[in-house]
Parts: C-alpha cells; sequence; structure tokens
C-alpha cells in the first residue's frame, strides 16, 4: 500500500498548491511571529506569506527566550517596525502613509495566534509594547472559516497581509496573493477529508 506523504512546502497531501504559490517582490517586509501553539496546524495561513514573499522571515515567541534576530532588526536605524495588533492609540491603516517615515524600510510585524495567545505574547514581551500599533481597517469581512469561535472582524495572518500589501500601493501583489490565499480555503476541507478535490466517486 503507497503511503502519501505531505508536501514539505503547502502541506497538503492530496492537493498540492504550490502550482498556485507567486514569488512576490515586495517594497516592505514582514516578520511573523508565531506562537509555539502554531507552528504545526494545518490551518495556520501565514505559511502563505513566508511561501509567496522572500523578504518574509518567521520567528518563535518563548516567554523565557527573546527572538534576538527579530529585536536587533527592529533596533536597526534604517527600520520603521509596525506591529498589527490592537492600541489605544493606534494607526489606522488610512493613516499610514502620512504617519511612516519614508526615509526607512517598513517592517510589519504579525502575531501568528489566536486572539487569546496575542494578548499573552503582548503582555509578556515588553519589547513589543515599545512598538506603534497599526490597526487595519478592511473593506471586506474575513474569508477564513477553518476554525471555530472565530472573532467577528478579525483578520487571519494571510488576509492581514494582503491588507498591507493594498496598504502600501501593492495591489497586484495583494491580488496574487489573494488568489492563493482562494486555493487554499478551496481545498482545505478535501484534504482534511483524504481525497483530491473534485475527484471522481470510486
Amino acid at each position: 500500500m503507497e503511503i502519501s506523504s505531505s508536501c514539505p512546502t503547502c502541506g497538503f497531501v492530496h492537493n498540492c498548491i504550490c502550482g498556485y504559490q507567486p514569488s512576490l517582490d515586495s517594497q516592505v517586509e514582514f516578520a511573523l511571529l508565531y506562537h509555539e501553539n502554531e507552528l504545526n496546524k494545518l490551518t495556520n495561513t501565514g505559511k502563505l506569506l513566508l511561501n509567496s514573499l522572500p523578504k518574509a522571515k518567521s520567528y518563535l515567541w518563548q516567554r523565557k527566550v527573546e527572538p534576538t534576530e527579530l529585536i536587533n532588526k527592529i533596533n536597526q536605524e534604517e527600520v520603521e517596525a509596525w506591529l498589527l495588533f490592537p492600541s489605544d492609540a493606534p494607526t489606522l491603516s488610512s493613516d499610514y502613509p502620512q504617519r511612516k517615515n519614508s526615509n526607512k524600510k517598513q517592517l510589519f510585524i504579525l502575531l501568528d495566534a489566536t486572539w487569546q495567545e496575542a494578548k499573552k505574547m503582548v503582555n509578556k514581551s515588553p519589547w513589543l509594547k515599545t512598538l506603534p500599533c497599526l490597526e487595519l481597517t478592511p473593506n471586506e469581512a474575513s474569508r477564513y472559516h477553518l476554525r471555530r469561535n472565530q472573532s467577528q472582524g478579525n483578520l487571519c495572518t494571510c488576509e492581514a497581509g494582503i491588507e498591507v500589501l493594498e496598504m502600501v500601493k501593492e495591489p497586484a501583489n495583494a491580488h496574487a496573493l489573494s488568489c492563493y490565499y482562494d486555493q487554499f480555503l478551496a481545498v482545505y476541507q478535501a484534504e482534511r477529508s483524504g481525497h483530491r478535490l473534485n475527484s471522481p466517486s470510486s
């Protein structure tokens, strides 16, 4: 009996979506700060950003060990870092063009975690609390429906990345990533059921 293995890139066994994966050249950078509970979840969409954007990089959040490489990047003089997380006085995405420092490289930090985990990450990380917060104001509701108890109005990691690309005036990149994300959503349920999408009945 042949045993199928999962694709090392997209993680799917029966419905590899790597043929839909774009290779995007963006002027901005993304840092995905992962809670350890997210690393091996098939429902995680952060990998779509990492696969598509060469400048996107992942870091692991641990309560007792700070991600030194990410912190050093944030502290570089030529970098302006933004944390995508609610705050009392965030910069709205509509105000971002006027608030950003055009002389610095733009780095967007996405907390790849559940809402409860993300709050814990910020509360236990003083270095995150010092960052300016950016609040996205999407025009459309989230298309993500793969987990129970999704908070209304929240975006998944890939959707947040798409919104950022729209915000920085990279509509072609945003569209390409959105199509890749749509394919991920389209095949997920078939993948969980253990069959190829639209495969004929046996």
